[in-house]
């Protein structure tokens, strides 16, 4: 039965591997945005989650809404209430909220910001799905992207990473969207651990720089969680997509 979806965050990395993939299995999916555009493939809803102009319509008669938006601080807190506060008035659709692996506790302000938002959802009296996810290649190669006029590349030491390709993301997302609202989903890693440095190493090869990777050993609570591994989930590396045969892609689409 074709489904009703409102996505949140629909033109950033994610929602642009996920809405085609909702498209294709039939749904009827519209996006977010804050201003106007033009769509031959769905529709866009003109709103505002920081301001919770608009929202009203937008969710109006959808059965559920993926709520991908992130301002990466506490922003997120404010959008996650308005976009609850909107969905209650309207007829309390399923609620799919995209989160993060090992933030409980977690030093990191934007994680603990999403430890907030999921609880707001949990209270909510919505129906409610909530996934967490390892952090994203792209994430991965943005760190060494924004280094790459430096001689060397640096990256922190002791700490690994489990990435993970947002097309396998999108589709467990588009699995949730079949059937009821299914609480706290297990968690979802990327395919290999891999030490910062060596990922960074992996980055290099595949653009083709020669260029000596330092293991900088940073202070802070922050950089002790992720030293203590918080962000792994071994047990759950159920990714397909390594960070190699993302770069390989990345490269050979340029």
């Amino acid at each position: 039965m074709t489904k009703r979806i409102l996505v949140t965050g629909g033109t950033g990395r994610l929602g642009r591997a996920l809405v085609p993939q909702l498209l294709d299995v039939g749904d009827d999916v519209r996006v977010l945005t804050r201003s106007e555009r033009a769509s031959a493939a769905h529709p866009w809803m003109v709103g505002d989650l920081r301001t919770g102009s608009g929202l009203a319509e937008a969710v109006d008669g959808v059965d559920l809404v993926i709520h991908l938006a992130t301002t990466n601080g506490r922003g997120d807190v404010t959008a996650t209430r308005a976009l609850i506060e909107a969905a209650q008035a309207s007829g309390r659709p399923h609620l799919v909220y995209l989160s993060i692996v090992g933030i409980d506790g977690h030093a990191l302000g934007y994680y603990r910001a999403k430890v907030e938002c999921e609880a707001l959802i949990q209270r909510s009296g919505l129906p409610w799905t909530i996934l967490r996810t390892t952090q994203f290649h792209d994430l991965i190669a943005e760190i060494c992207d924004a280094q790459r006029k430096l001689p060397f590349t640096v990256m922190p030491s002791k700490v690994s990473f489990q990435p993970i390709d947002v097309t396998d993301v999108a589709g467990r997302l588009v699995a949730t969207t079949e059937g009821p609202a299914r609480g706290r989903l297990p968690d979802l890693g990327g395919p290999q651990i891999h030490a910062a440095t060596d990922l960074a190493r992996m980055y290099l090869r595949a653009v083709g720089r020669r260029r000596p990777v330092w293991a900088v050993p940073l202070p802070g609570k922050v950089i002790r969680d992720f030293r203590a591994g918080k962000q792994l989930t071994p047990e759950r590396a159920d990714g397909r997509i390594t960070f190699e045969e993302f770069l390989a892609a990345r490269e050979g689409a340029r």
